[in-house]
């Protein structure tokens, strides 16, 4: 278990690395960062102000070698104030070397700062909306699961059935769904035409300020419809994983030996079959889960979710590249943690499984 955990700990500091050097090279070489910091405006002095704080103004190699050593944990920094890698927090680092000209420090990755929202750190603005697309991926994998998992064990039982056929048809149409159009047309029927009956908005935040504007509250009902919407793509592909699955489960020998000795469907399925049949599913629980971090894009914006998608379409219109930046490494790192804990657990449900 160690060995696994520090050989593919390394292989995704490597896949970050891969993912950061190119969006280095994209955002540096397609334009000057300094003039979509300042809206194309052509003023000489700001500009050369802009590239001396933002550390624009050095060689590609040193901007290359400057962004790495922000994101690393383990980095070096000059001890000359006017030096773009001098570090000014430092309460929130440990140094553990000090030489005359540069101290080794540990500290937090940093994600540096918005051009756009008055310099704000990158990772306070994560830290506002990345809670709220983590909410909407839950509610809507844990919707998928269940609804998926309760549909997809149907259809098994009644495989070839007319009600399999209509599940399958169901799930089909499911996936082939556009995100973004299923976000539309969910905004448009139950926030509009059937709002005298849902109560459910077309728009609205997990967090609203009261009418008044003196406080604010919590409004779960606003998160029903985008998680719903989010949540249609993976419950498909779950409903036709855990069928195909399960059919393939339930052929087996063993099965056909606990049949034999008078056991109930509803016994086999839950002690036998069903465990056996979930290492797939998880596979594409896990997936789909990081992939509802990045796919939240659209969704949030149509919704209007203060969440991490609704902040990279921001950032996209404003050329915030440091948001943009930061936002893509934290979905990767999501990636890389659930494939991770993706193959810790199927060596739990499946202990034939070794893990490598």
């Amino acid at each position: 278990m160690i060995s696994f955990l520090i050989k593919n700990t390394l292989k995704g500091f490597v896949s970050l690395f891969g993912v950061a050097t190119l969006l280095f090279f994209l955002f540096n070489l397609l334009g000057d960062p300094s003039r979509m910091l300042l809206d194309q405006r052509e003023d000489q002095e700001q500009l050369e102000n802009i590239k001396i704080k933002y550390g624009l103004n050095l060689p590609m190699y040193k901007r290359y070698f400057n962004y790495l050593n922000d994101l690393s944990p383990i980095s070096v920094h000059s001890n000359n104030k006017n030096d773009y890698s001098y570090l000014s927090d430092k309460k929130s680092s440990i140094t553990w070397l000090k030489t005359k000209n540069n101290n080794f420090v540990i500290k937090f990755p940093n994600l540096r700062n918005s051009f756009q929202k008055n310099d704000k750190e990158v990772s306070s603005i994560l830290a506002e909306t990345l809670p709220n697309t983590l909410l909407l991926a839950v509610a809507a994998i844990s919707i998928a699961l269940i609804i998926g998992l309760i549909l997809g064990i149907i259809s098994a039982l009644q495989v070839n059935t007319f009600l399999d056929k209509c599940i399958m048809v169901i799930s089909t149409l499911g996936m082939s769904l556009p995100s973004f159009f299923s976000a539309i047309i969910f905004a448009w029927l139950f926030g509009f035409v059937l709002h005298k009956y849902t109560g459910l908005g077309m728009t609205g935040n997990i967090i609203e300020v009261d009418d008044f504007g003196e406080g604010t509250h919590i409004v779960w009902k606003n998160a029903i419809l985008p998680s719903l919407v989010l949540g249609i793509r993976p419950l498909a592909v779950i409903v036709q994983l855990t069928r195909n699955s399960l059919l393939d489960v339930l052929s087996k020998d063993y099965i056909r030996t606990a049949k034999s000795k008078g056991l109930s469907v509803y016994t086999i399925v839950k002690k036998h079959a069903l465990k056996n049949a979930l290492n797939p599913v998880i596979t594409t629980l896990s997936g789909w889960f990081a992939s509802l971090l990045a796919g939240a894009v659209f969704v949030e914006y149509i919704f209007n979710w203060n969440g991490l998608g609704k902040e990279i379409v921001n950032a996209l219109n404003s050329s915030d590249l440091p948001v943009i930046s930061g936002s893509i490494l934290t979905i990767a790192a999501f990636f890389i943690l659930l494939n991770i804990l993706v193959d810790i657990s199927y060596s739990i449900l499946d202990p034939s499984v070794e893990l490598k």
